[in-house]
């Protein structure tokens, strides 16, 4: 049976390449981020390929009526909602004490509200299915292991998404509503190439380093390629698994 699923920062990294996976196995995919054209365009490319079907719509996941109205205008088309991807994220870098609030409050906004209002929205939709459904949310291994200073508020969110994660697999549990937290080392993704929101200036210590993909290539440290971790984390949600490291 093909799926419906939602994927939040679904232009690019591991939304679009976990939107790739799903229309390769014939499923139904929306692709949801604040880059509209992005996710407009990967989903006219993934639709081409097929077997499944792709669209790209506009969503800000730091408001949480746009993302409730999201979730329930696909449901009311499709009678259902298989799979809730709460993906989109930002980074950051830099020492704490540097960091503007205007920085945390971004973070906490995207990383952690932006969870919480796609949780919001799906869960109840879900627990009220026949057929349950998943809630998917991207954390990050940072959420699991201390990091060091300079990614404090990265962190601090990615915590706080596998410990809600955690507590709302818990809560679902006898309805059917399968929640799993995604914790990846270091991904291929574009948010290696960033310093932080692009309409927040960068903090002066990061401004004396070099991207954390510049970094890791002079390391000689090899990227997990984000097609992996898709397939990853599809097979984790088929086993049922609560935390999906890779």
């Amino acid at each position: 049976m093909r799926r419906i699923a939602i994927i939040t920062g679904g232009a690019s990294g591991i939304g679009s390449a976990i939107g790739r996976a799903l229309v390769v196995r014939g499923h139904e995919v929306v692709l949801a981020d604040v880059q509209h054209e992005a996710a407009e365009r990967v989903a006219e490319q993934l639709t081409a390929a097929g077997p499944g079907a792709a669209r790209g719509v506009l969503l800000d996941v730091r408001d949480g009526d746009q993302v409730a109205e999201l979730v329930r205008g696909v449901h009311a088309v499709h009678g259902r909602l298989d799979l809730m991807f709460n993906n989109a994220g930002v980074g950051a870098a830099g020492e704490p004490e540097e960091l503007s609030l205007a920085y945390w409050d971004r973070l906490i906004d995207v990383n952690l509200r932006g969870v919480l209002h796609g949780c919001r929205a799906a869960y109840p939709l879900m627990k009220a299915q026949p057929h349950g459904g998943n809630i998917v949310n991207t954390a990050s291994l940072a959420g699991l292991v201390p990091a060091s200073g300079g990614t404090a508020p990265y962190a601090m969110t990615k915590f706080g998404v596998v410990g809600l994660s955690l507590a709302l697999r818990a809560a679902g549990a006898d309805f059917g509503v399968r929640v799993s937290v995604v914790c990846p080392g270091v991904v291929d993704t574009p948010i290696l190439d960033t310093k932080g929101p692009s309409d927040l200036p960068v903090a002066p210590s990061a401004a004396r380093l070099p991207t954390m993909r510049e970094t890791l290539r002079r390391q000689g440290a090899r990227l997990y390629p984000a097609d992996r971790l898709a397939a990853d984390v599809l097979r984790g949600i088929a086993r049922h698994r609560a935390v999906l490291v890779s």
